[in-house]
């Protein structure tokens, strides 16, 4: 008898513990703030660091843009040289000062609908997910109606038929973007309310509303984070081809108005390239930028990659090589180490 209980009492801990032991030291890594992970990990340092420069332009545009953005400056489609950095548009504007007043609009857009539709999607997805029943039907069947209707047809649609601007914009790319992020963090929530502490908060007389966002979001911010980096993208992607298509507000100045207006001063027809590449570079570099940082995030918070990350650093430090197999390697101290 003693030696079953003593073998029970050494057995290692269950799937599940070790399930929920990832998902505690991920939500400590980021109650704990980001400025560890940035600087620990070289994808997110470049991630950021892009990023910081974008935010910076856009902040201080008025003192790096040297022109005015709607000032006629010189003659139109002139090549980029010491006085006009970027050329000059079809009509005669400095393409370096709209690329840098064009930052404000384009990522201030995207900040705001990642923030609303990451916002938006936590809390219908984890309402649903926590309550379940009537409150779940209801809202997944909402969720799936916009999910199942076309993005890009029901883009066009609200952006043609709602008053040109900043803010037509920002709503109409939230209202069609948060039913996915709803959808990952249901499931995530429906599998969370199982989980021993979430029934110890139950027993303790918890309200629904601090379990759902004191004990179960904190487990799965390294989602949720992800998800608002990915939206940032598509938003600022889903702007400038909006605005493209001339459903934007053509007065104001952005990566997408810039698109919108070198193509109607026939920018490619006449081989003028600065009116344009300017613009979808910044919008590539923005997007290469998000999705080092998300790399990043997954990095540190999936089990998987964190130990074969791990294993690499281990065998470029010993110098060792792996083979060729296809087996999960295990690295055993020897007596010469």
């Amino acid at each position: 008898m003693s030696s079953t209980i003593s073998t029970v009492e050494s057995a290692g801990p269950t799937g599940d513990e070790l399930v929920q032991q990832e998902h505690s030291r991920a939500g400590r890594i980021f109650r704990s703030g980001l400025l560890g992970l940035i600087l620990a990990n070289r994808k997110a340092t470049i991630g950021a660091s892009i990023l910081l420069i974008f935010i910076l332009v856009g902040a201080f545009a008025p003192a790096i843009a040297p022109y005015d953005p709607d000032e006629f400056v010189a003659r139109p489609h002139q090549a980029p040289s010491l006085d006009h950095w970027f050329g000059t548009t079809g009509s005669g504007e400095d393409v370096f000062s709209q690329t840098v007043w064009g930052t404000r609009i384009s990522l201030g857009t995207g900040l705001i609908v990642g923030v609303a539709v990451t916002v938006i999607g936590a809390l219908v997805g984890m309402t649903a997910g926590y309550f379940r029943g009537r409150i779940d039907d209801v809202l997944s069947l909402v969720t799936n109606v916009f999910l199942i209707i076309p993005s890009l047809p029901l883009l066009v649609v609200l952006a043609a038929f709602l008053p040109a601007g900043f803010w037509t914009i920002v709503l109409v790319l939230t209202v069609t973007s948060w039913a996915y992020g709803a959808r990952v963090l249901r499931s995530q929530t429906l599998s969370l309310r199982e989980k021993d502490y979430v029934s110890s908060a139950v027993v303790s007389g918890e309200s629904s509303f601090r379990i759902i966002f004191a004990e179960i979001l904190p487990n799965m911010l390294s989602i949720v984070v992800a998800g608002m980096f990915g939206a940032v993208t598509y938003a600022i992607g889903a702007q400038a081809g909006l605005e493209f298509l001339g459903l934007g507000n053509p007065s104001s100045t952005s990566w997408g108005t810039n698109l919108y207006w070198a193509q109607n001063n026939a920018g490619l027809l006449t081989g003028a390239w600065w009116t344009f590449v300017p613009a979808g570079l910044c919008i590539a570099f923005v997007a290469f930028s998000m999705s080092m940082i998300n790399y990043a995030i997954d990095e540190v918070t999936n089990p998987r990659l964190r130990s074969q990350r791990d294993t690499n650093t281990l065998l470029r430090t010993s110098n060792r090589k792996l083979g060729k197999s296809r087996a999960t390697p295990v690295l055993r101290p020897t007596s010469g180490d």
